[in-house]
C-alpha cells in the first residue's frame, strides 16, 4: 500500500472537469485523507484545455507533486499535454471515443473506457464525468458507497432521479474498468486515512469566512479572476448576519464605497486582482490621507494588463507597497496557508481600525483557488479591536470642532463616527489641520506627515516571519512568500537527505518590512535563495534594500503562469551549494 498519490483529470473547459474534481475530492475528504489541489484553466467560459490535479496523502501536505499517478483524459490533448508528468507505470483512463494513444517512450498503462458511450446509454453524454470518476475511483479500490454519498451531496438539490442516474453512471464506469483491469490495482491502493473529515476549502472561502468572523457586514466589489469567489461566498453568507454584498460598476467605485462605509462605522472590505488594484490606487491614497480604515484583498495573477488572468504569479508586491501617489502609511500582509487566510483577514480588519490605515491582504492565485485540507479553526483566537473609536465625546466649547486628526504620541488620533454628539469635524483629501480644516501651512504639513507616517513605527504582526530555523549557521536560507511555503518544505526534505543544512523563512509581513527580525537569519546563512513567482525578484529586492547582504542573496524566479514544483526548488538549491 502507498501513503500518497496524485490524480488528474483533463479535458475541454465546460466538459465537467471541475465538478468531477469536486466530487472526487469530497469523497476522499470524507475518508479522512489530506488533499492539495491545483486547478489549471483557460481564461474563457467554454473551450480550451483545463485540468485539475489533486495530491492525496495520509499526512498533511501543502504542495502539488512533481509527478502523476493517474490521468483521466476526455481527449487526446489531455494525454499529450499531461503525460509527461506520469511516473513509470502510471495509469491513463481515457475515453475510448477518441481512440486514445500513449505517446512513444511513455511507460503507462492505458485503460480505454467508452466513457461517452456509457453516459449516452443513460440518456445524456453530460454524465460522462461520473462514468470517468467511477472508473478511476474503482481502480484505487476505494468504497463506492462513500463516492455515492458525495454524488448525492452534489446533485441532491436536483432530485432523486438525477442522483440515481449519476450513481448508476459511476457504477457503469467502475464495473467496466474493473473488468478491463481484472480488479483494483494493487500498487495503487492507498493506506487507510484517519477517517476524520478535515475542512476542505480554497483560500478565497477562508478569507470570506474570516471577514464574517471579523465583523465585516458589507463587501463592495467588482468581479475579477481570481478574486470573485470571495464575493460569491459572501453573497450567500453575509445576509445571514445582517450584511450584504454590492457589485459596483468598477473597482474605483468598490474602493470608494468601502471607504465611505468604513467612515460610517461599518466594517467593509473589497477584493480584486492586479488590474483592479491599479484602479483603486487613488482611493487608497484618500484612505491614507483621511485616515479611514480600509481592507483590500489582492489575489495576484499573471500580468501586466490582462496578462494571464487564470494563472499563478506574485508580481503585485511593489504595486501594493509603493503604488499610491504621495506617501501614506499602509500595511501589507501575505497569508501563506488556508488557516492564514482566515486569521489574517481578521487581523487585517483589526489593524485597519487600530492604525486607521489601508491594509492589503496579498494572496496569489494558487492560494486563492487551490483547494486544500485545513486543520480545524480556533474560534477562541478571534478578537475584535476597533482601536481609538470614541463614543462619549467630551463636551466642547461652542463652535469648537472635534480634533479628529489630533497629534498624539503614537500617531493615531481619536476617531468618531458621524452623528456622535460633539464629534463634528471636517473630512477632506487635501492636507488639513487637527480638526480636518484644509491647511497649506508648511509647519502643519510637516507635523501631519510625520504623524501619519510614524503611526506604524515598530509594527510587527504575529508571525510576521514564519521561521523554521534549526541551524545556527546553515548552508542555505530559503525565503518565500504566499503559496510557496509548502513547496519549499517538500524540497527541503530532499536537501536534508543530501546533508545540506537549511533554514526556511516565509515572509508574511510585506510592509512595513520586518528588517530587524529578518536580519539575523540572513546574516547567519552562507547562501540565501529567495523563491518567488515573478520576473524581477520583487521580494528579493525588498530584502536587499531593507536588510542588505545583496552579495549572498540569489533569486529563483518562475513566471510562466505555473506554481513551483518541489523538484525545481530542490534542483536550484543544489546548484547553489
Amino acid at each position: 500500500m502507498i501513503s500518497q498519490l496524485s490524480w488528474k483529470i483533463g479535458g475541454q473547459q465546460g466538459e465537467g472537469v471541475e465538478s468531477t474534481d469536486r466530487i472526487f475530492s469530497t469523497a476522499l475528504n470524507r475518508l479522512g485523507y489530506y488533499l492539495y489541489g491545483y486547478r489549471h484553466f483557460s481564461s474563457r467560459i467554454k473551450g480550451g484545455h483545463t485540468n485539475n490535479k489533486i495530491r492525496i496523502s495520509t499526512e498533511p501536505i501543502r504542495a502539488i507533486s512533481d509527478d502523476l499517478d493517474i490521468l483521466v483524459a476526455f481527449d487526446q490533448e489531455s494525454i499529450d499535454l499531461n503525460v509527461g508528468e506520469l511516473r513509470a507505470g502510471g495509469v491513463i483512463v481515457a475515453d475510448a471515443k477518441f481512440n486514445p494513444v500513449v505517446p512513444e517512450g511513455i511507460d503507462a498503462r492505458l485503460f480505454p473506457v467508452p466513457i461517452t458511450k456509457l453516459a449516452e446509454e443513460l440518456g445524456t453524454s453530460l454524465m460522462k464525468n461520473m462514468v470517468a470518476s467511477g472508473a478511476s475511483w474503482a481502480l484505487l479500490g476505494l468504497p463506492l458507497e462513500v463516492f455515492n454519498g458525495a454524488v448525492e451531496e452534489e446533485f441532491g438539490r436536483k432530485g432523486r432521479a438525477i442522483v440515481d442516474k449519476n450513481i448508476e453512471a459511476v457504477k457503469l464506469g467502475a464495473d467496466y474498468v474493473l473488468d478491463l483491469a481484472g480488479g483494483p490495482l494493487d500498487d495503487f491502493k492507498l493506506q487507510e486515512a484517519d477517517g476524520k473529515q478535515k475542512l476542505f476549502m480554497i483560500g478565497n472561502e477562508a478569507i470570506g469566512l474570516g471577514a464574517i468572523a471579523a465583523g465585516c457586514r458589507l463587501m463592495s466589489a467588482y468581479p475579477i479572476t481570481p478574486a470573485s469567489e470571495i464575493m460569491e461566498y459572501l453573497i450567500k453568507k453575509l445576509p445571514k448576519f445582517g450584511g450584504t454584498v454590492i457589485q459596483t460598476e468598477d473597482e474605483i467605485a468598490a474602493a470608494t464605497m468601502a471607504i465611505g462605509a468604513n467612515y460610517a462605522g461599518v466594517r467593509t472590505m473589497t477584493a480584486s486582482a492586479g488590474p483592479g488594484l491599479s484602479l483603486m490606487m487613488e482611493a487608497i491614497g484618500l484612505a491614507g490621507m483621511t485616515e479611514t480604515p480600509l481592507v483590500i484583498v489582492d489575489t495576484q495573477r499573471g500580468g501586466p494588463s490582462t496578462g494571464l488572468p487564470t494563472k499563478q504569479e506574485q508580481s503585485d508586491l511593489l504595486a501594493m507597497v509603493y503604488g499610491t501617489h504621495g506617501e501614506i502609511p499602509k500595511v501589507v500582509i501575505a497569508p501563506a496557508s488556508i488557516e492564514d487566510c482566515f486569521y489574517d483577514t481578521i487581523e487585517a480588519f483589526n489593524l485597519a481600525d487600530q492604525y486607521q490605515v489601508p491594509v492589503i491582504l496579498m494572496t496569489d492565485l494558487q492560494l486563492s483557488l487551490g483547494k486544500q485540507s485545513c486543520e480545524p479553526l480556533d474560534y477562541n483566537r478571534i478578537q475584535i479591536n476597533r482601536g481609538k473609536l470614541v463614543q462619549d465625546v467630551p463636551e466642547l466649547e461652542d463652535k469648537e470642532l472635534f480634533k479628529r486628526y489630533a497629534i498624539t504620541e503614537d500617531g493615531v488620533s481619536p476617531r468618531v463616527l458621524p452623528g456622535e454628539k460633539g464629534g463634528l469635524h471636517h473630512v477632506t483629501g487635501v492636507e488639513h489641520d487637527e480638526t480636518g480644516r484644509p491647511s497649506e501651512n508648511a509647519d502643519n504639513r510637516r507635523r501631519m506627515m510625520d504623524k501619519r507616517l510614524g503611526k506604524l513605527d515598530g509594527l510587527y504582526i504575529r508571525e510576521g516571519l514564519r521561521t523554521d530555523a534549526p541551524h545556527a549557521s546553515p548552508d542555505l536560507l530559503i525565503i518565500g512568500m504566499g503559496s510557496t511555503g509548502g513547496t519549499i518544505d517538500a524540497a527541503r526534505e530532499r536537501l536534508n537527505n543530501d546533508g545540506v543544512t537549511n533554514n526556511h523563512i516565509t515572509v508574511r509581513q510585506i510592509h512595513p518590512f520586518p528588517s530587524e527580525q529578518l536580519k539575523p537569519y540572513v546574516n547567519a546563512a552562507k547562501q540565501v535563495v529567495v523563491i518567488e513567482n515573478n520576473a524581477t525578484g520583487q521580494l528579493a529586492g525588498q530584502i536587499k534594500m531593507h536588510v542588505g547582504y545583496g552579495d549572498k542573496i540569489k533569486s529563483l524566479l518562475k513566471y510562466d503562469g505555473n506554481p513551483f514544483l518541489p523538484q525545481e526548488v530542490y534542483q536550484a538549491c543544489k546548484e547553489l551549494i
